[in-house]
């Protein structure tokens, strides 16, 4: 059932609050692994960029086992909550996707009968996280049975320990657990309770492990290549970290492919900020909401954020995922739409369950070397890599920001006299809730950035490969700002990049004269698409994030804007060192401006299905993934081989009419 468990979670809150740890501890020695399983392809994360990556392997007849920390598929659709699919309206009146992708949309719509059964305003899809795992869980089943493949499924696993030599990952030592005797179900308790024993080897009050290995299906003659591949697909590039292969975190510097930095040195603290998610029914009489213990210490942070935004009504449809009267015509104006008892809203709000921490003392994500410090880069002491006190704090300011939404009377941003009370909604609650959990936020976070991979040295990119603002901004680079923040040589290193097509017989011009180009980098190797704005929810300048009269971190927003259709460039995929390791989702190699469009829900997917393909044609080939793009910029044939399956699969390279002559990409919405 749902339920009314506010007074409860403040308990629970409360009592763990007492006991929470900040650094990890190390773990125990290992355990002798219980179970092996071998595969063609491991996958780490079940999030959408590891679903496709099973998905179009499956259909190749792989055989492809898949791990994740919670026990759904789908991440962003599922077990983070935010089951309102991002995407740009230029790009889904033509359904220009991945096949996965346009399948996982019309499951959604069968399943409902509409497509959007929430009614909300953020998306054309809004629907129940539940359904996002059921969904796409029978879709990777399915395509097991289609393609002749072998899907094997590791729920509440994490991967403690990986064997790497000779520059390649020779199997995985992984965790998998369950509740121990006489203790409540998967799911009762927030995950900064359990991610610490989840990553311990022994067994405890809470839970039972079995320790599995994975290695590599045994084959009959070695043709050349890898005989299994890894793939990073969690949501915070945790295997990345683990497996010590060059990095980016945070902020990068200001330089002439990331000119709308606000920094001149990295910043490995400030990411963008986590959200945990929740759902809250909208009911007929007022409802009871108990203070929860912490409130007062949440309560300086929370806003509608501007005055446009400043309305009840308008912030429950944003993401609404239940509506009573689906097809009843909406008002234009969000701030007019009506909400009847049982309309069920999702809650994903910047000034308010978004958690925001940006300093050395409070970053969820740490750093190699605070991973260092606190020895999860020795052997055996490997804890996930984050900091579980600011995990506790986001859930805390998840529940805060629910009875701030129905209880409170202020704005911090906006001033007295703009907040009122809504008390006749409640908190969802219970297994069978949205969200599926006895607390009632999501099993895990929203993440919307990770650590990102640099990608492989080459002729032309001799620091290593990376994706970065220049090459999908739609931003006036004439701007002032960036003669003014640049050195000459920069600002004209800036230009030769954006600068149109120009012939080769045309006059030469004055920096400041050159057309600029009105599309993205066509890059030669790209193997998926995207299109999304770079779209930030800056970290705080003060630590906690809810420090009263605290300010988001000045200048990050400079590189906010839209952006041009782009595309997901195979040598941003491809790590340093390790050559049976790919990367999907969003730890691919771009900066951290670039990487604030590069993290949406078909972005994933289609990162995820060049990966699937990807892997099944290296191992079909007998090569690594890197010999299909080590001559770059020379030709690649057999890279162009993989281009044209992507395309024959139904998973475009490219948008339509692309080509570096082509320079009218105006009407990209």
């Amino acid at each position: 059932m749902w339920k009314k468990n506010q007074p409860i979670i403040s308990l629970i809150f409360s009592l763990f609050s007492l006991t929470s740890i900040i650094t990890p501890a190390l773990a125990t020695p290992p355990r002798t692994p219980a179970q092996k399983e071998t595969c063609e392809i491991l996958v780490i994360g079940a999030g959408l960029a590891g679903a496709a990556t099973a998905y179009e392997a499956l259909l190749a007849g792989r055989t492809v086992c898949v791990t994740e920390i919670t026990d759904w598929v789908g991440g962003q659709i599922s077990s983070q909550g935010t089951s309102a699919l991002d995407e740009r309206g230029t790009q889904r009146s033509l359904l220009f996707y991945p096949r996965g992708y346009i399948e996982l949309r019309e499951r959604i719509e069968a399943k409902y009968g509409r497509q959007n059964p929430g009614a909300c305003w953020v998306s054309v899809s809004c629907f129940m996280p539940y359904h996002g795992h059921e969904i796409l869980f029978q879709m990777l089943q399915d395509a097991a049975k289609k393609g002749g493949g072998t899907f094997k499924w590791f729920p509440n696993t994490v991967v403690k320990d990986l064997d790497i030599s000779n520059n390649q990952i020779n199997s995985a030592i992984a965790i998998q657990h369950q509740p121990a005797a006489n203790t409540p179900p998967i799911n009762t308790e927030p995950l900064s309770q359990i991610i610490e024993d989840a990553y311990r080897y022994e067994n405890s009050s809470r839970f039972d492990k079995t320790i599995i290995q994975f290695a590599p299906l045994p084959v009959a003659e070695k043709t050349g290549g890898a005989d299994w591949y890894v793939v990073e697909a969690t949501e915070t590039g945790e295997i990345i970290a683990l497996a010590d292969v060059p990095y980016r975190l945070g902020i990068d510097p200001q330089t002439y492919v990331d000119p709308s930095s606000p920094v001149d040195t990295r910043d490995s603290y400030c990411t963008q900020g986590f959200t945990y998610t929740f759902a809250m029914e909208a009911t007929d009489t007022p409802q009871t909401h108990v203070e929860p213990a912490f409130y007062s210490q949440y309560s300086p942070y929370y806003s509608y954020e501007l005055s446009r935004l400043a309305n009840f009504n308008l912030v429950f449809s944003y993401r609404q995922i239940w509506s009573m009267k689906p097809d009843e015509p909406r008002p234009s104006d969000p701030k007019k739409r009506p909400i009847y008892p049982g309309d069920i809203s999702m809650q994903n709000w910047t000034w308010g369950n978004d958690y925001r921490p940006g300093n050395r003392d409070d970053n969820l994500i740490y750093s190699r070397e605070q991973l260092q410090a606190t020895g999860q880069l020795q052997p055996g002491g490997w804890m996930g890599g984050l900091r579980t006190e600011t995990l506790r704090r986001g859930e805390e300011n998840a529940h805060g920001y629910f009875y701030w939404l129905v209880e409170g009377t202020t704005d911090s941003q906006l001033g007295a006299g703009v907040k009122q009370k809504y008390p006749n909604n409640r908190f969802l609650s219970g297994f069978d809730a949205p969200m599926g959990t006895a607390h009632g936020l999501s099993k895990y976070p929203y993440i919307r950035e990770g650590r990102r991979i640099i990608g492989r040295v080459g002729k032309t990119r001799p620091e290593g490969f990376m994706v970065a603002e220049v090459d999908i901004a739609r931003k006036n680079f004439r701007d002032d700002f960036y003669q003014q923040n640049l050195a000459s040589d920069e600002f004209h290193y800036l230009w030769g990049i954006v600068a149109a097509f120009v012939p080769p017989d045309a006059p030469i011009q004055p920096v400041e004269e050159l057309p600029q180009r009105a599309r993205a980098t066509v890059f030669p190797d790209s193997v998926g698409i995207g299109h999304y704005a770079i779209d930030f929810h800056p970290c705080m300048t003060k630590s906690p994030p809810e420090a009263p009269g605290n300010s988001e971190r000045e200048g990050i927003r400079r590189g906010q804007g839209s952006a041009y259709p782009f595309q997901i460039p195979l040598r941003a995929m491809i790590p340093q060192e390790i050559d049976n390791f790919l990367v999907a989702g969003k730890s691919i190699a771009t900066s951290y401006i670039a990487a604030a469009a590069y993290r949406v829900h078909s972005f994933e997917w289609s990162a995820g299905a060049a990966a699937g393909t990807t892997i099944d044609f290296a191992l079909e080939r007998g090569i690594f993934p890197y010999e299909l793009i080590d001559d770059m910029p020379s030709k690649e044939w057999e890279l162009e081989v993989l281009q044209g399956r992507l395309q024959e699969n139904g998973n475009p390279t490219a948008f339509p009419k692309t080509s570096i002559f082509n320079n009218t990409w105006d009407e990209w919405k």
